[in-house]
């Protein structure tokens, strides 16, 4: 899957989960509402290429795995 395939299905879910389900009267809102989404999107468990980790998590291990490659080269 492609970074842009893969930005169009998180963006589907966004709408889906968090915006779609109910209307909204100001624009502040639909912004808290959205930092919540991701909040709660960057903790859930994923499946896959990530090793079933949250991505919150997978992003923490990949910068130790960067850092500890950049202090051995």
């Amino acid at each position: 899957m492609g970074h842009t395939a893969l930005a169009e299905t998180i963006d589907g879910l966004y709408k889906a989960e968090g915006i779609h389900r109910r209307s909204w009267r100001k624009r502040e809102q639909v912004e808290l509402a959205t930092l919540d989404w991701v909040h709660g999107f960057n903790r859930k468990p994923r499946l896959g290429p990530i090793g079933h980790a949250r991505p919150a998590e997978a992003q923490a291990a990949y910068h130790r795995q960067q850092a500890a490659q950049a202090k051995a080269a």
